[in-house]
């Protein structure tokens, strides 16, 4: 069966997009069947891997309402092995929508209608991977409660450590109380500046804090990075020979090797 895993940073701007489609895309050139899950309203891993927003029929939004199947919802992308169920901007009315029929009510029916979705196609894959917004609202919980495991990018700047154990909390709550077998895929180092010192201290302090949960993969601070989504392409496609490319093959690499695939 595939391995879920959840990439998650309520602290917005540290790559979780970025490693969400490139991971994917990665991994999917690497012969694994990937599909990632946008499970974030801004879109931007549905945008960022070419999908038209406005050709969009069906998204992530319509299976966890309950309103199609998620097959319905899946897109074929032009990589590899990748697909993707795509967001669109009525997946941020979830919470107000739902609020209607309680509160316990809301929380079950989102918890059960995505891990539902994803038990009837996580066969059909290698890899599911969810992006999920920046924040630990009820979207992110939600993908946690369905998922194996947590990926957590970790920005190599200053305040990077900044709202970790808050999300540790978060993380050891879904254990507690929905999905005890939830597990810390590992931390990923990113947009490291290898001219500055206080990034190579914000990768001494992540080591020492994680440990062996620290990928030995860090993804570079690079340009081509920042201009490859808004031409709907992954680092692989847009610049293969890039910094970035390599890297993110090096990530899929210990992922699929952490996980004996």
């Amino acid at each position: 069966m595939g391995k879920i895993i959840s990439l998650v940073n309520q602290k917005g701007g540290v790559g979780k997009t970025t490693t969400s489609i490139n991971l994917s895309n990665s991994l999917g050139h690497l012969g694994k069947k990937t599909l990632l899950i946008d499970l974030d309203p801004q879109s931007n891993s549905t945008t960022g891997l070419g999908v038209d927003r406005v050709k969009i029929s069906k998204s992530i939004y319509n299976v966890i309402m309950g309103d199609c199947k998620v097959e319905d919802a899946i897109i074929k992308t032009p990589y590899k092995n990748l697909s993707i169920i795509p967001a669109l901007i009525d997946l941020a009315g979830v919470d107000i929508e739902l609020i209607q029929i309680g509160v316990q009510d809301k929380e079950f029916r989102v918890t059960e209608q995505l891990k539902k979705a994803l038990q009837e196609v996580r066969n059909r894959y290698d890899f599911i991977i969810i992006d999920c917004p920046p924040n630990l609202g009820i979207l992110t919980t939600n993908a946690l409660a369905a998922s194996d495991s947590v990926l957590i990018p970790i920005q190599c700047e200053y305040y990077s450590l900044e709202g970790v154990n808050q999300l540790l909390h978060t993380i050891l709550k879904i254990q507690n109380n929905v999905n005890p077998n939830l597990d810390i895929e590992g931390v990923l180092l990113t947009m490291l500046d290898g001219r500055t010192l206080i990034g190579l201290e914000v990768v001494e302090d992540v080591r020492k804090f994680f440990n062996e949960k620290v990928f030995s993969t860090i993804i570079p601070r690079l340009v081509k990075l920042v201009e490859a989504p808004s031409h709907g392409k992954p680092i692989l496609e847009y610049d293969p020979k890039s910094n970035g490319a390599l890297a993110y093959l090096n990530l899929a690499k210990e992922v699929i090797e952490r996980n004996g695939k």
